[in-house]
């Protein structure tokens, strides 16, 4: 008979104030670069305007971060991701997908970097309009999400993705979805994979965002093997559907 995992301990109230400092900053910052990017978004040129509403993106997430390592909540290695910075052209940054803190880690760590985002959030009253200013690309229409991630690559974006399309609910990866092997080959970019390692249970799939982990929230990125663009780009997708496997694994 197997034995069922002990329960989460309670948080003690440090634990809870501390992390309500943290959401607080988050949704503030939010809140306050919803009101300010619809009128950058009329005095800037276009692509003046996205690399600026990235970049602020970015520095949100990385500034909440840092508030939370600070106050003993979380412990984010993410350094890996800086040999990626200041790398020209496009490329596809394709990792696994623990928890729902993974896009805003990456993005914390990449100023150029896009998200393809649930279409509902872009009436988000806390996301909405910074991503129409950042060029954020939506998934409610295949082709044109393609479409559109293709067009931002060859404007030398990177393109955050996580090819299991949500949370894996079957370790070690949930199946791949297609699509992003398909926009490597049509922009000519290649593939770096990024391994994320997480050690607590917060915002995994059923956990909602307001419940505090039961600990220091725990965050390793790693990089892994780049692949470059294929022409069968079906058998691409396989192939990193198995490296993905094996390294989140081991």
């Amino acid at each position: 008979m197997t034995t069922p995992p002990p329960p989460h301990p309670r948080p003690g109230p440090l634990h809870r104030l501390s992390f309500a400092l943290i959401i607080a900053q988050l949704g503030l910052m939010s809140l306050a670069w919803s009101l300010v990017a619809p009128l950058l978004s009329l005095l800037l040129p276009r692509r003046a305007g996205t690399r600026f509403g990235r970049s602020a993106i970015s520095f949100i997430y990385r500034s909440a971060w840092s508030t939370a390592q600070r106050l003993g909540m979380m412990r984010i290695d993410s350094s890996a991701l800086d040999a990626l910075r200041d790398e020209a052209g496009g490329l596809i940054v394709a990792a696994n997908h623990p928890t729902m803190l993974d896009a805003l880690v990456v993005v914390a760590r990449l100023p150029r970097g896009v998200c393809i985002m649930k279409a509902e959030l872009s009436h988000n009253i806390f996301l909405g309009t910074g991503a129409r200013l950042a060029r954020y690309i939506r998934n409610d229409a295949g082709r044109g999400m393609v479409r559109d991630a293709v067009a931002s690559l060859k404007e030398g974006g990177q393109l955050v993705f996580f090819p299991e399309g949500t949370r894996t609910v079957r370790p070690p990866i949930n199946d791949f979805k297609p699509g992003m092997t398909l926009i490597a080959q049509l922009a000519s970019v290649p593939i770096q994979t990024v391994v994320i390692e997480s050690e607590s249970p917060y915002l995994t799939k059923g956990w909602r965002l307001l419940r505090p982990p039961p600990g220091p929230v725990v965050i390793r990125l790693r990089l892994g093997q780049r692949f470059a663009p294929d022409a069968d780009h079906r058998a691409l997708l396989r192939r990193l559907e198995e490296y993905f496997a094996r390294e989140v694994a081991r």
